[in-house]
């Protein structure tokens, strides 16, 4: 029995596998569209009624399923953790906290499953380059996030000094003058609050400057490790043959 149900759940090389990871993709897409017409405004009730039993019918499916992969997993902790483990976990877990706040959204994660399902095998590829180029950035990513945040309090400190006296109402604490911080480190500069003395302007000048590089340093931590990513790669290909 086991083997049987692995035969469907796993293997979308055969009829039934493939008929039943199609099924699944179509519950998937169906889902989301669901959960768009249902935040709609003026929904009829029977509307709401109807979307309401396709969401439970949707998550009973996907939650006996994802029971019946943690099943015939031969070892269901590695699948439960793997990255389409915690997608098809991702896909009920939101239902069960609707009370608290709705992540259903979040099921469009799923889609990934696609991937394996149409055996488009250079996304896959993709997938597993984005995998090993994280791996090689985590420590520089962990260093960068930690500058960004001092740099980030700092520059909500100093804003605060420079314009707190002009500006009481805005720049009320140093924790108020976190958002100026991070529009404008971020380069965004939505323009709701800005300086208006001649200190804080020149304090802006300088981290706009800043700015720039936070900006543009994840992406080419991201970028040079992507090509690292590829040159392991094509070095395990080469080995291989």
């Amino acid at each position: 029995m086991k083997d049987r149900i692995r035969e469907i759940v796993e293997d979308n090389t055969s009829r039934k596998g493939k008929l039943f990871d199609y099924f699944i993709q179509v519950l998937i897409l169906s889902s989301l569209v669901a959960f768009a017409i249902d935040t709609l405004p003026n929904n009829s009730r029977q509307t709401i009624k109807i979307l309401q039993a396709f969401e439970i019918t949707c998550v009973a499916i996907f939650t006996i399923e994802y029971a019946l992969r943690i099943y015939v997993a031969k070892k269901p902790l590695k699948y439960i953790f793997s990255f389409y483990g915690i997608i098809d976990f991702l896909a009920i877990f939101p239902f069960y906290l609707r009370t608290a706040i709705d992540l259903r959204a979040l099921r469009a994660f799923r889609v990934f499953r696609i991937f394996r399902t149409l055996k488009l095998v250079r996304y896959n590829k993709a997938l597993n380059r984005f995998h090993i180029a994280a791996g090689i950035v985590k420590e520089e990513v962990i260093l960068f996030l930690i500058v960004t945040a001092i740099f980030l309090f700092l520059a909500s400190t100093g804003i605060y000094y420079f314009e707190n006296e002009a500006q009481p109402e805005v720049f009320t604490s140093v924790i108020h003058s976190g958002w100026w911080a991070v529009v404008t480190l971020t380069t965004v500069g939505y323009g709701d609050v800005y300086p208006i003395t001649v200190g804080g302007k020149i304090f802006t000048f300088f981290i706009l400057l800043i700015g720039v590089g936070i900006v543009t340093i994840p992406a080419g931590l991201v970028a040079s490790a992507l090509s690292k990513a590829r040159e392991i790669e094509k070095d395990e290909q080469n080995f291989k043959k």
